[in-house]
Order: structure tokens, then sequence, then C-alpha cells
């Protein structure tokens, strides 16, 4: 399909819903062009506002008179011609948004929860069921985001290596297999990464929240090496007021007792076991070289080892899963009883192995899976509290963090409502500076890969700076 763009700056939000739409198909956009080549769809403002559809065997165009909006004039028109045109309607509307919590909540804010819903469904064309989980999950949040103050930050530490990578991954992160060297000079470099960092928290007197350290997978690394990063972590930062402390140990087949006793001796306070599903037919067609079993024997070792707040990954949609296996590997989460479960939805990526059209062709069920898990999960005492969305996801769905009251993750919340800074450290990460009296949201980004972490450590440290620069400019 052919997105042309006529004297408007919305051609970022028109090409996301236009692939909501159009999941299987390329769409490209043509912002110079002489002529309109079928299959096209217009969007123009001129005049007024006005879309159109035109392929070999349709056309239809939808016009509006200019408004004080017309990014959202032209996204309902757009929305109204691909709804028609594919029969079918998206459960989020016309946001392409990933955090569409932040939206609700600031609507709720200025106008009331009942007008913030309405809203929702009568102008952004958002289901009745979508409106109510993110007014379930706004409520949910609204403690967390109560204790974020004006010197608030959170830390965010990159371990950018797994055992292998997964068919669906998009993320930044090496194979153990082909970077185990990289491991050994990328260490040392992200430990005086997070000394730097600790200092520049000191001097501006910020606050910490929270901690995650993320990836990838940290459990990549040996026992001896989580040690080393853990105590310096608690060297560098006063950790006496954090309301949690996750080390994500995704891959089972990483998490031993050894690595376990070592997150124990420090201040960890919760953990993230991933089995993103129970099928080994399907953990095979995906990439990961564990089994269901592997698992069950992590989580229960962690169990044994006195982690009482595990969190547990799953992904709905995977190469080769089904509604049954689907069902199998909620009622196996349910068994093990995690205080806290994250349901994604799969979203296919360019830099991802996966294809749209393989998994569109496998997966036109995800919809159902997530209506077995809602429903599952709930029933077992847990409830939504985070909510985001990605490009490219199946069904045009979300992810949703689910856990039970009191397990709420404070860095997720943290994290998708932007409502403090993130000072992150390793390679992928990245530095979000927050302006706590607007909206004002900076990014400092770190190399992406290890390796040009390696030969460019003294570069990206000097982008740090900034923050400094930032808080004497903001948040005084």
């Amino acid at each position: 399909m052919n997105l042309y763009i006529d004297n408007h700056k919305f051609h970022y939000e028109m090409e996301n819903l236009c692939r909501a739409f159009l999941f299987t198909e390329d769409v490209a956009v043509h912002h110079e062009y002489d002529q309109l080549e079928k299959p096209y769809i217009l969007t123009s403002v001129r005049d007024k506002v006005r879309v159109e559809l035109c392929t070999d065997d349709t056309y239809e165009a939808l016009e509006s008179p200019l408004c004080d909006d017309n990014e959202l004039r032209m996204g309902q028109l757009l929305y109204k011609l691909l709804s028609k045109a594919c029969d079918r309607e998206l459960p989020w509307g016309i946001l392409t948004g990933v955090r569409p919590i932040k939206l609700f909540s600031r609507l709720c804010d200025r106008d009331g929860a009942e007008a913030a819903a309405r809203y929702f469904r009568e102008t952004l064309y958002v289901s009745e069921e979508k409106t109510t989980l993110a007014m379930q999950v706004r409520e949910n949040q609204r403690v967390i985001l109560s204790r974020s103050g004006r010197r608030s930050f959170s830390l965010y530490v990159s371990i950018p290596f797994c055992p292998t990578r997964c068919n669906y991954c998009s993320f930044v992160s090496q194979t153990v297999e082909k970077a185990k060297k990289l491991i050994e000079q990328y260490l040392p470099l992200l430990l005086s990464e997070i000394r730097y960092t600790a200092q520049l928290a000191r001097e501006l007197d910020l606050r910490l929240e929270s901690v995650y350290i993320g990836g990838g997978t940290p459990t990549t690394l040996t026992a001896g090496q989580l040690d080393l990063l853990l105590s310096e972590i608690e060297a560098d930062f006063d950790l006496s007021g954090i309301s949690e402390f996750t080390v994500e140990a995704g891959r089972p087949d990483t998490v031993t007792a050894e690595k376990l006793t070592t997150l124990k001796n420090y201040c960890v306070t919760r953990i993230s076991i991933n089995p993103q599903t129970f099928s080994d037919s399907v953990l095979e067609a995906i990439g990961r070289r564990h089994t269901a079993q592997q698992t069950v024997d992590a989580f229960r070792l962690a169990r044994q080892l006195g982690f009482d707040n595990i969190n547990m990954d799953l992904i709905a949609g995977l190469t080769s899963d089904t509604p049954e296996s689907f069902e199998n590997t909620i009622k196996a989460v349910r068994r093990l009883d995690p205080e806290s479960v994250t349901v994604h939805t799969l979203a296919v990526k360019r830099s991802a192995r996966l294809s749209s059209t393989d998994a569109v062709r496998e997966h036109g069920y995800t919809s159902q899976m997530l209506a077995y898990a809602k429903d599952k999960l709930s029933a077992g005492g847990y409830e939504p509290y985070y909510l985001y969305r990605q490009s490219k996801m199946l069904s045009n769905l979300e992810n949703i963090g689910w856990a039970k009251r009191g397990y709420f993750s404070p860095y997720n919340v943290y994290i998708m409502e932007e409502t403090h800074s993130i000072l992150a450290c390793g390679a992928g990460a990245v530095t979000k500076l927050r302006d706590v009296d607007s909206d004002y949201l900076e990014r400092i980004f770190n190399f992406k890969y290890p390796y040009e972490y390696i030969s460019r450590f003294d570069e990206m440290i000097q982008r740090k700076e900034r923050v400094k620069s930032f808080y004497g400019e903001y948040n005084e």
C-alpha cells in the first residue's frame, strides 16, 4: 500500500494506523510524488482534511472541515475508511502510542474519569473493554505514582547478553556463544559507568526509588560477575529508601543456586523467571534452549532460597502456539502461583527473524489467548497494574502486567508513565530525563551494541554530562 502525505506533519501516526489494519502489507510512505499509484491512501490537509482509499476495485473518500485538531480528525477519517475496507475494528481505536494509560490519566486529571472514558470510546474509538481496562490500570497505579517526588529517579542497568536469540527478539543483545569475551571487557566499563552515574545523582541530590537490572538476560553473568555488579551498586547508591530492586533471571537455563544465593545476599527484592510458554515444542520453535520443566525447577529453587516476589513473562502469539497450548501455559503458571505475571502480545519487529506473514498465518487467535489469560488471572487474584503497546503487535493488542495486590512493580509503573527520570547504564540503555513541571522528556542514548559501548566508552560518558545541565535548566 502506498501512503501519500499531502501538506501535513502527521505521517508517523497515519503510517502506524495503516500498519495496524494492513498488518501483512508493506506500507510505502511518500512525501513527494508526481502521481498516485494504486493501491494508495492519500491523506491531505488543504482547504479541508481529506482521506482517500483507492485499490483496483475500490475508491472511497472522506473529508471534514479544518478544525483545531486536524491530526485527530484525519485519524478518525482514516480509521473509518480502513475499518470499512478491512471489515474490522481495532480494540484501541485510533490510538497508536505506546502509553495509552498516560493519556487516559491526563484526561482524568483534567476532565474527570467519566469524561475521559467517554472521550476514549466516542472520540478515539477505543472499545468498551479496553476503556475499562485503562480505568483499572490507572486506579491500581495511583498509590505508586504518589510516591514519586521532585527529586526522584530510578536506575536501570543493561546486561545485553543471552544464551541464544529468540526468533521474535528485537532487543540489542548478543548470544553468549558469540560474545563471551565481550563480557570480560564490558563488565568493568559498566561498573565505571555506574560509579559515574551515582556521582551525578549525589551531586544533584536525587532520591533513588527503584533499581531494575534487565537485558538481555542478566543471569548469563556468572555468580562472581553478579557479585561484582551488585556490590558496585550497593556501594555507590543509597538503597535505604528504595521500594524495589529487580533482577531479570529471565532464562531458566541460566538460573543456578549459586547465582540466586548471590542475588539474595544483596538487596534484590524481586526476580523474573520467564518461561514465555510452557510448551516444549513452542520453545524449540522460537529458539529457546530450555524446557518447561527447567522453568518449574528454577522457580521452585528460587522459592526454596527465599524469593517471595517472583514475576513470570508470557507471550501470546508465539510461533506454533495454539489456544490449547496457551491455555496449558496459563494453567501451569497458576499452579506455580508467582506474585506477578506479565502477558505480552507478540510484536513482529524488523530486526526479528519472525516475519509478519508467518505470525498472522499462525496466530489469528491472539485475542482469544489474551481473553483467556485475563479470565484465569483475574480469578486467581491478579490485577492489571501497568500496560503498554508496541508497533506491529498481533491483533493491535497490548502488553499487561498482572500482579497480586501488594506486588505491583514500581519500576514498571515509573518507566511506563514517565513520572520521573530514569538514569540508565549499559549498552542499549536510554537515560530519560523528566521535567516534573511539564511533559518534557529528554533522552540520552548509550551505544547500542556491546562492541560500540566498549570501543567508544569515553565518548558515551561525555554524553551523560547532559544530566547535570538538564537539572540546572529544569526541576530546580
